[in-house]
């Protein structure tokens, strides 16, 4: 794509800026010029706010130019999952449910990012509800991968990641309930940052798990998230899940060596618990050894069975999402898609001793991941199995019947980080995902920006390139032939038990889903120890 004034870091324009070599004006409408010629193909945005952000780019000019900058986001543009509320512009949810919704007040993320000079440039596409996805039953298609315009982005975050490495916008905001910021940033290639949960305020974003779900921002690099996440951290008084804890200064922190470094690698998640490709193996092992040469001693870690947090994390997202959309699914199923009715109505299933004992069982698993990091400074695992796969031909049922790898450090509520660690020889990204200690974002934002700058990943931008063809999307629907009628009969019974009505489709893919959830719930012991308190209750 060429080394164009849209494409420079936020770190990059912020110095331009308060030198006066670069006026925000100018960067956007660089920003606005790439999001109209590569949108149509990328389908990144769902509402572009043109006239905003050229407006309030020229008053962070003309403040810079009589008091100077406020700080390093001011006059840089900025985009927002369609989950954050922002007052006065549509936030949909990228669902027809809430296609007309328009928030009366900001998220407390937006009120914090204006009040740093930042400029909105519009929202983002999600998967539906940030779990519904890739759909091609809602009013907008779903979001492609720049770098093979057939390829899945990632989700939820479909939209950040994409704009972001598309050059559209050098900083938007995803959130992560298990997984949906770090995902978009590996398949994209781009660095995509989950504080640990309580770090940012979630007031005004729309929720699909309230244990799990984080804010955090994507990025270019590493030294741009850090820069994001210096404004939308701290403490909200008006955020119930908003921990009281000192906000360091994250930008510093990169300046530090990683010499005596000791950084455990979970090599039995992608080797062992569920194999990755070869070359997932191969670039993290060369990740290791870059780490090494930069002077951290890397050792083996051993943390539980990945599908212990997978199990964890589904029944508390599937049981925590349908409690939310209960109502509307009983009163406008049709205005959902059917991938979002396919991944929440098992919820309906799941009783309160077996959520109980899933958020009893996260606490266990928190401790023991903490527990295991007692002698190191981080760890450090693949983001993903492989680069992105086809989008067209993925299916509903794989949040069911593949644990993600993200998803453990969402139970054990600690921050994670995603940066580029390679390609594929057809030119896709890989990743790895850098783990710190309950409320070190420094230390995991330190190793990430020492890796970014020992390798070459970040001097390689997509190129937008169309496939050589597109293969028709796959459908959500289950064959009924191949269901047994019995298990069809029991399902329906106690589907319409909880007040619901249910197509036949519907109840051949939640027959499909189910036997993968009952499975997550028998990987939970029944015999946890009093102390075992619900998750939410912190011992950090």
């Amino acid at each position: 794509m060429g080394n164009s004034l849209h494409l420079k870091s936020i770190a990059e324009c912020a110095r331009e800026i308060a030198s006066g070599a670069l006026s925000p004006v100018e960067l956007t409408e660089a920003c606005l010029s790439v999001i109209e010629k590569h949108n149509p193909d990328v389908n990144a945005f769902l509402e572009v706010t043109a006239d905003l952000a050229l407006d309030q780019a020229r008053a962070a000019e003309e403040e810079i130019r009589r008091i100077g900058p406020r700080g390093p986001m001011h006059g840089i543009p900025f985009a927002l999952k369609d989950i954050y509320d922002t007052r006065k512009i549509a936030t949909t949810g990228n669902s027809a449910l809430y296609q007309n919704r328009i928030p009366a007040h900001d998220s407390a993320c937006a009120e914090r990012l204006y009040g740093a000079g930042a400029v909105l440039l519009g929202k983002l596409a999600t998967h539906e509800f940030a779990t519904g996805g890739p759909a091609y039953d809602l009013p907008w298609p779903p979001a492609s991968n720049p770098w093979l315009l057939d390829r899945f982005p990632g989700g939820s975050s479909s939209g950040s990641g994409a704009a972001v490495a598309t050059g559209m916008v050098p900083g938007a905001l995803g959130s992560d309930t298990a997984g949906s910021i770090r995902l978009p940033a590996a398949f994209c290639g781009v660095a995509g940052l989950k504080p640990t949960y309580g770090r940012v305020s979630k007031r005004g974003v729309l929720p699909l798990s309230w244990t799990l779900d984080t804010c955090g921002p994507l990025t270019w690099t590493v030294e741009d998230a850090a820069i994001m996440l210096q404004i939308i951290a701290g403490h909200d008084s008006l955020d119930p899940c908003s921990a009281k804890r000192e906000v360091p200064d994250y930008k510093s922190a990169l300046q530090e060596h990683l010499k005596g470094m000791r950084i455990g690698m979970v090599r039995h998640f992608y080797q062992r618990d569920t194999p990755a490709d070869d070359t997932t193996v191969a670039a993290m092992e060369d990740a290791a050894q870059t780490l090494e040469e930069l002077g951290a001693t890397v050792v083996d870690v051993t943390l539980p069975p990945l599908a212990d947090y997978q199990a964890v994390t589904r029944i508390i997202i599937v049981s925590e999402a349908f409690a939310i959309h209960r109502e509307s699914l009983l009163s406008k199923p049709e205005l959902y898609s059917a991938v979002t009715r396919y991944r929440i109505m098992p919820g309906a299933l799941v009783s309160a001793v077996e959520y109980s004992n899933a958020l009893r069982f996260q606490r266990v698993l928190a401790n023991k991941t903490v527990h295991a990091m007692e002698t190191l400074d981080a760890l450090f695992t693949a983001t993903t199995y492989g680069p992105a796969p086809v989008q067209s031909q993925m299916r509903a049922e794989a949040n069911f019947a593949k644990p993600p790898l993200t998803g453990a450090f969402n139970a054990a509520q600690l921050p994670a980080l995603s940066v580029c660690n390679g390609f594929t020889p057809e030119g896709l990204p890989l990743a790895m995902q850098i783990v710190g200690k309950p409320f070190d974002e420094e230390t995991i934002l330190r190793i990430g920006h020492a890796y970014e700058r020992a390798t070459k990943w970040r001097d390689i931008r997509p190129a937008l390139k169309h496939p050589e063809s597109y293969v028709n999307p796959i459908t959500t629907d289950v064959s009924l032939d191949t269901i047994d009628p019995t298990a069809l009969e029991q399902y329906r019974v106690r589907i319409e038990s909880q007040g619901m009505q249910i197509d036949e489709p519907q109840l051949a893919n939640l027959t499909e889903a189910m036997p993968h959830l009952e499975a997550m719930i028998e990987r939970i012991p029944k015999d946890l120890e009093f102390e075992a308190v619900p998750s939410s209750i912190f011992s950090w």
